[in-house]
């Protein structure tokens, strides 16, 4: 019934609405519809999509068996609407990753076009967030290229409460006190949104990267879902609806290495629209200039373009691949 893809180590559950019904689950017939209900329905779902069979959760594993679930298409042909569907039953306003195994989704079920097509994920906050995807193949690999548009910065893009401006390198950020709070290393933070609110937290030395597993310990496990996420989840602070956070620390030129702690979800292996916040932040700056970033997480290496004009940010584009997952 659950269809499972793996992009770059994050791992996201496929399934169409009428799949879902045909369970017993009570999902109305639009996705604007079902986004409005989900405190309904969208828990249910997880447990009956991603929750590891009885017995059969490995040793060390996550909790559940995929990073989320995207529910979708209601359409048979573009524009096609989606549900992201973390695993705490909380709607995503955009992920790269979720959105490229989407495509790939769409690819075997005949239904994506050679030129591409528009994507509109629907959730619970306001409107629908639309992302162009465009088949393509990079060095060889068939994936494709995700245009997230024009990124906003700052505190107010992402309706942070009780930051302080701070100079980074002659560049103004943001002191999260919380993050600070947590790691003295952690005190410059760029305010990213890119359809999704990210905090990326600048790093002068590699060293003070959080590891995956260090995230997942305590206290560590609780102080940054306390930031991440959204009450009752968390405290919502600095940001009430919750942010994606993401730490970075300059490789070389044009190349970031990367940590991704996701609201509603936790440490992540990877995240493509986290991959373009970092790449956006790094801009910001003066990390790395326009055109070709490569953002390296755990799970793999995101090739991020930068589109530029007159000192701004016009543009950003991440190329993603994906492939489907034996049961």
């Amino acid at each position: 019934m659950t269809q499972f893809y793996d992009a770059r180590g994050n791992i996201y559950g496929v399934i169409a609405p009428q799949a879902l019904r045909d369970a017993g689950l009570a999902l109305p017939a639009s996705a604007t519809e079902c986004a409005s209900s989900r405190q309904s329905w969208s828990e249910a779902a997880i447990k009956l999509c991603c929750d590891w069979p009885e017995g059969q959760r490995p040793v060390n594993s996550k909790s559940h068996r995929s990073d989320g679930l995207l529910i979708g298409p209601f359409q048979t042909s573009p524009p096609f609407d989606v549900l992201i569907v973390n695993t705490d039953g909380t709607l995503a306003e955009r992920s790269g990753n979720g959105l490229t195994i989407f495509s790939q989704a769409l690819t075997e079920q005949g239904v994506m076009p050679e030129e591409g097509a528009l994507l509109r994920v629907h959730h619970d906050k306001s409107g629908a967030v639309e992302t162009s995807v465009k088949p393509a193949a990079v060095e060889g690999v068939q994936g494709f290229w995700l245009d997230l548009g024009q990124p906003d910065f700052g505190p107010g893009a992402v309706a942070a409460q009780n930051v302080e401006s701070v100079d980074f390198n002659g560049h103004d950020v943001s002191e999260v006190k919380p993050l600070a709070t947590l790691d003295p290393a952690w005190s410059h933070s760029q305010f990213v949104r890119i359809g999704n609110p990210h905090c990326v937290t600048l790093l002068d030395d590699r060293a003070a990267l959080p590891s995956n597993q260090q995230m997942r310990e305590s206290p560590l496990n609780e102080g940054l879902t306390e930031i991440a996420y959204a009450i009752p989840a968390g405290a919502g602070d600095p940001c009430p609806a919750g942010v994606n956070l993401q730490w970075a620390v300059l490789e070389s030129p044009q190349k970031i290495l990367a940590r991704v702690f996701e609201r509603g979800e936790g440490p992540t292996a990877s995240s493509g629209t986290s991959a373009s916040a970092v790449a956006c932040a790094a801009w910001r700056v003066g990390w790395v200039a326009a055109g070709e970033v490569q953002v390296v997480m755990p799970g793999g290496t995101a090739p991020i373009l930068l589109d530029a004009e007159h000192g701004q940010l016009r543009g950003v584009r991440l190329f993603g691949t994906a492939r489907r997952m034996a049961h």
